[in-house]
């Protein structure tokens, strides 16, 4: 790569960090937090009993019966488990982590019948 390239590539490279940043300061990108999907079974199951227990997290929305309880999967009832704990403390303390069973998206995650909230 000669001098050029470089040079042109650095301007994109800028040019795209400020573009994220003004997006992000004028709040127009939102985050969630979901279930990795290389994450393990049991390290989703141990991070949803986490959320929907001690983390406090209502989830009664991935209970039959409620608006996010089809898919009927461990990572989607653990993503939805993951990211109401996660927002739940906006600009709190509140880690996307989990154990390393979860991860950050900023593609809106909800459905037609299953919203998830978004306060970041």
């Amino acid at each position: 790569m000669g001098p050029a390239q470089v040079h042109r590539s650095l301007v994109l490279l800028i040019v795209l960090l400020l573009f994220c940043r003004d997006v992000a300061s004028r709040g127009e990108m939102n985050t969630w937090c979901v279930a990795s999907l290389r994450a393990p079974e049991s390290a989703l199951q141990d991070g949803l009993n986490y959320a929907c227990g001690q983390g406090g997290v209502d989830c009664s929305a991935i209970q039959p019966g409620g608006s996010c309880f089809e898919p009927d999967t461990l990572r989607d009832h653990a993503s939805y488990a993951f990211n109401s704990y996660f927002q739940k403390d906006a600009g709190g303390t509140a880690r996307c982590d989990f154990g390393g069973a979860a991860m950050f998206t900023y593609t809106d995650p909800s459905t037609a019948t299953c919203k998830y909230p978004s306060t970041r």
